[in-house]
């Protein structure tokens, strides 16, 4: 699905590794980024100038890692255009004209078929 927007993202990370989650809207289900370790995890800095080094270099790290989870929840979460909450792909519905989240649908008696359902026996 499309990308999620990484101000929606919540930020999991310690000094050591990076990682984000979000809450799907509709069921709770927390999904997680995968954790990718920080490269000077269990290094102290012998210097203030080495701090600094690395205070900027754990910044770089953990932006670029909020970009992949970005694009890593993309795959798991959708975005109701109704509602416009985030809901997860077993909380999101394929429809006929317009996909929505199973809230919606039920709202709108609508029908149609959750994304989890299509991808897991699909050819996706």
């Amino acid at each position: 699905m499309s990308q999620i927007g990484k101000d929606l993202l919540q930020d999991c990370s310690t000094q050591s590794e990076f990682c984000f989650s979000l809450r799907c809207a509709e069921c709770g289900e927390v999904w997680k980024s995968r954790a990718i370790r920080f490269s000077r995890a269990g290094v102290t800095p012998p210097s203030e100038g080495k701090r600094v080094i690395f205070d900027t270099l754990y910044k770089r790290e953990k932006d670029e890692a909020l970009l992949r989870a970005a694009e890593e929840v993309g795959k798991a979460f959708n975005h109701c255009p109704i509602c416009h909450r985030m809901v997860c792909d077993h909380c999101f519905l394929v429809c006929d004209e317009l996909d929505m989240c199973v809230a919606c649908a039920r709202h709108l008696q609508e029908h149609g078929e959750l994304v989890a359902e299509c991808t897991e026996g699909g050819t996706g």
